[in-house]
């Protein structure tokens, strides 16, 4: 799939910049306990929860005639009036930069990111972001949360991202991401043999010896990887990676902990493994490999559109794919000569 022309028409959504958004309802007995904003969102699915936070704070949602807070428990039987209108959630510059756009329709847009692109401006990085970029090619992100990002990847993970296009739609992906029904599969080579695959049950938190970095911590957030082994090396292996939930750095935590960190992935312990009497190829490719050999390659969703399961895959990035490629002809040249 490609990039479409430049004539591709996008659908205003219902909260669109500078339109008015106006609606009301009764809050449903279900809803009983809920916070408003919990509340809020299933009455009107169409609209993110983050979006709804934000008119609930600014006053534009009241409940039996008067402001609340996102945080109030509801009772049920709450009348809700919504007068609200669409602003842009942030003021961050749009760029022209390249982008590799794997899908995009009304409902959402699929990227695959190069490895070295940052996905959301922050301290340090407030231009030349995927969001940057982003604006740039679909100025009507600016009225979405976080310009429609629902997800990330680390700035040295390549492969798909998914990006919502509508309110509904960014809802909708939200809500695929916390019940889990979003597959994301990762490929990645790491240092060290597995002997099987396995699922990595460990909780997750920030490490309290180093605050760049996360860790299996006790009391953490929970977090399960899936992992299945696609290919043993001498000393190295392509691994199969299934997110189960989607914790920071999840993957590259995991794997460490398991003692098998990412090639190229020097804050979490990586140490340029090399099989014995490595090829001169070999070792001028690892010693060259300088990000995480991480890379985002299935994604799997229901459309929020179609109401369909669609899939998305990304090839290897081409450094990644050039490791492999050495390692198994290291791995096939040593065979040989045994």
């Amino acid at each position: 799939m490609t990039e479409p022309d430049d004539e591709f028409e996008w659908e205003d959504d219902v909260a669109a910049v500078g339109q008015r958004v106006t609606a009301e309802a009764v809050l449903p007995r279900s809803c009983t306990g809920l916070r408003l904003d919990q509340a809020l969102a299933q009455v009107w699915p169409e609209y993110s929860r983050s979006r709804l936070q934000q008119w609930l704070k600014q006053r534009e949602v009241l409940v039996d005639g008067e402001p609340a807070a996102p945080r109030r428990r509801v009772l049920g039987g709450e009348r809700v009036r919504m007068d609200a209108q669409a602003q842009l959630t942030e003021r961050w510059l749009p760029e022209a930069m390249a982008l590799e756009i794997v899908h995009a329709d009304e409902h959402l847009i699929v990227i695959d990111k190069p490895a070295g692109l940052v996905v959301h401006p922050g301290a340090g990085n407030a231009r030349g972001t995927l969001i940057n970029g982003l604006l740039h090619r679909f100025p009507e992100l600016a009225a979405l949360p976080r310009a429609g990002i629902v997800h990330r990847l680390d700035k040295d993970t390549s492969g798909l991202l998914v990006v919502a296009r509508s309110d509904a739609a960014h809802g909708h992906l939200l809500r695929q991401l916390a019940d889990r029904s979003m597959g994301r599969t990762y490929l990645a080579v790491c240092e060290g043999l597995p002997t099987a695959g396995m699922r990595i049950d460990a909780p997750i938190a920030r490490d309290p010896r180093n605050r760049l970095r996360m860790a299996v911590v006790s009391g953490g957030r929970a977090a399960v990887t899936h992992v299945t082994v696609l290919e043993r090396f001498r000393a190295h292996a392509l691994l199969e990676c299934r997110l189960e939930t989607g914790r920071t750095h999840q993957i590259r935590v995991h794997l460490r902990h398991e003692g098998l960190p990412l090639v190229g992935d020097a804050l979490y312990g990586a140490r340029r493994r090399l099989p014995p009497s490595p090829s001169l190829r070999l070792a001028a490719t690892l010693r060259a490999f300088r990000r995480q050999a991480l890379h985002a390659w299935r994604l799997q969703l229901v459309h929020p559109g179609t109401g369909q399961v669609v899939a998305y895959e990304a090839p290897l990035a081409e450094e990644l794919e050039v490791l492999v490629e050495v390692l198994r002809e290291d791995a096939v040249s040593a065979a040989g000569s045994s």
